[in-house]
């Protein structure tokens, strides 16, 4: 394709550098871009209905390939829709370029219609964030934001004005196409002597592992046997550690189980490899910490660390190994593994279901979409409570993806991150978890899945309110308020946007529902009605959070509505009786 406008030059640059689509909305600003894709004709428009799902699918697909994925926005309130899903993808440190028109040049400043200043707007959830004046310009900004989102595992912005797509390219050198690199990086020989010592000189070590162990499983359980260690895994770490590993005692934090939380807990030493994870509280109070961290600005962020490890996993753990004492005790990493076998049992048995049973636990749904779904599907999970059953019933296998707002927490992402990942993968199964309050907001987006012709399965557990918010309120003492919802029928919503559907009310039609679901070769959604009262308790409960609940259960008898306090006890009596 010849580079006859600026807007020909962004696209034959993209394409060079492994672009294959672009999700968005079009709008006038757009227009010089959207010309130049339709022209060109080998990179598709991923076109959505809300921008806010492009910049989600965009980090979806950026998560699943490690490539650079591209959102783009029409001037204002356009780009402006994407602010959420780039935050998405900035904190889950995926690389994506967000392209965003501006208003004509000589209006900037003037209070124009639409006007925003985006180079400031987006500065916060960006690596980097440049405006483009004049075409000399576009090639070298574009290059460099291509190569900072890369190299730094997160979004950069180019905001064009919308003449500016429409003027002749500029006469250029020739432009290499701009692709990640790949580079060892492991500590000091020093460094490392000293977190060796620490770990040697410990008895009870437990290792916290992360997203950043991607790539690095088998040199994680390697350190794992060397110490005689169970492993807690965060849950952006679940899908790279959690197969294969028989030092595996689950997670930790509000999400997490006992299992998890004991095996820190009671450690003298821990190893935390390539994680972030946030919840101070759950962190031994004496233990000495050795970190590994490829970015040296994200250790002792949480905790205090005795020994700072700068360097990927995979090259740490590879210059760790030689140094360690293999050690033959392997009591406390008995004791925690059979916990977690008991904790796995007991989960188990909350997954299973009478015939009878509706509305559905949620466990039971979770538990078979898990049995039920391809051995390399892609999952993703709405903020909330299909993010807990997703972190306790999907099981990875090595080959399973398993994506959501993890970092970030947004609502409504399962739908638009299923869209990525479809998109960049047509032959995968692709099921999205999502919550009746998630796929409500971006609602439209099932028509997205028609339109581009995505064979997306959504699962909604639908038990009409905002169930976590729910729970945070229960453990804060505070009569749930405003959390209930009306929802219409997804079934037939789905099917008035072409898709397949069925709803689902008693157990024994829940399976049959989701294999015909899974079958089908286009989009279709399963509207699961699920249990409102269903408790997914963190695996410990602060002093705070029992005063918290036992305020709340007074508060609802006295507001006159004691039923609730009844169904809420019905609910979670199973969940007791296997205490």
């Amino acid at each position: 394709m010849v580079a006859d406008t600026v807007a020909d030059l962004i696209v034959s640059m993209l394409k060079a550098s492994g672009v294959r689509r672009v999700y968005g909305l079009p709008g006038d600003s757009l227009n010089g871009f959207t010309d130049a894709l339709r022209r060109d004709g080998t990179i598709a428009w991923g076109h959505v209905r809300h921008e806010e799902a492009a910049a989600f699918a965009a980090a979806a697909e950026a998560g699943v390939t490690g490539r650079l994925a591209v959102a783009a926005g029409s001037c204002g309130p356009g780009n402006l829709h994407l602010i959420n899903g780039l935050f998405d993808a900035q904190r889950s440190r995926v690389p994506v370029l967000a392209v965003a028109a501006q208003i004509p040049q000589e209006q900037i400043g003037s209070e124009y219609f639409q006007e925003t200043h985006p180079q400031l707007l987006f500065r916060e959830c960006s690596v980097y964030c440049e405006l483009a004046s004049m075409p000399e310009q576009v090639p070298w900004l574009l290059a460099t934001a291509v190569r900072t989102a890369l190299e730094r595992s997160g979004v950069a912005v180019l905001v064009v004005p919308g003449e500016l797509f429409l003027a002749p390219a500029p006469d250029r050198p020739a432009q290499h196409p701009v692709l990640k690199t790949s580079s060892h990086i492991r500590p000091d020989d020093a460094s490392l002597a000293r977190a060796a010592q620490v770990l040697n000189a410990a008895d009870r070590v437990t290792i916290l592992a992360g997203a950043g162990c991607e790539g690095a499983h088998d040199e994680t359980v390697a350190l794992a046997e060397a110490l005689k260690a169970p492993m807690v895994h965060s849950l952006r770490g679940k899908e790279f550690l959690e197969y294969d590993n028989p030092y595996d005692v689950g997670l930790t934090g509000l999400i997490g189980y006992s299992s998890g939380y004991r095996a820190m807990e009671h450690c003298d030493a821990l190893l935390m490899l390539g994680t972030d994870f946030p919840y101070r509280s759950f962190y031994p109070r004496k233990a000495s910490v050795v970190q590994v961290d490829v970015r040296g600005e994200h250790i002792g962020r949480r905790t205090p660390v005795e020994v700072p490890l700068v360097g990927t996993v995979k090259d740490t753990a590879q210059a760790l190994l030689p140094l360690l004492e293999r050690r033959g005790d392997d009591g406390f990493l008995n004791t925690m593994t059979r916990h977690y076998q008991r904790v796995r049992s007991r989960l188990d048995r909350l997954g299973e279901a009478k015939p009878t049973d509706s509305p559905l636990h949620p466990q039971y749904v979770a538990a078979t979409v898990d049995r039920l779904a391809a051995g390399d599907a892609a999952f993703t999970a709405d903020v909330g409570t299909p993010t807990v059953w997703a972190a306790r019933y999907l099981r990875m296998n090595g080959a399973r993806r398993l994506i959501g707002s993890f970092n970030h927490g947004s609502m409504a992402n399962a739908l638009p991150h299923a869209i990525g990942i479809q998109a960049s993968h047509p032959g995968r199964q692709v099921i999205a978890l999502s919550g009746d309050g998630g796929l409500a907001m971006l609602l439209g987006e099932l028509s997205t899945l028609r339109q581009l012709d995505l064979p997306v399965k959504v699962v909604v557990f639908n038990n009409s309110a905002l169930g976590f918010v729910e729970l945070e309120m229960k453990a804060a003492g505070v009569v749930t308020y405003g959390t209930g919802l009306e929802n219409p029928d997804f079934g037939a919503l789905a099917r008035a946007a072409g898709l397949h559907a069925s709803r689902v009310r008693r157990a024994d039609e829940l399976e049959g529902a989701l294999q015909e679901a899974f079958a089908h070769d286009g989009p279709a959604l399963v509207d699961v009605h699920t249990e409102r009262q269903e408790l997914s308790l963190p695996p410990k409960l602060t002093l705070e959070q029992i005063k918290g609940f036992t305020l709340f259960a007074t508060r609802t008898v006295l507001s006159g509505r004691g039923d609730e306090i009844l169904e809420l006890t019905r609910t979670n009596l199973r969940q007791l009786s296997l205490e």
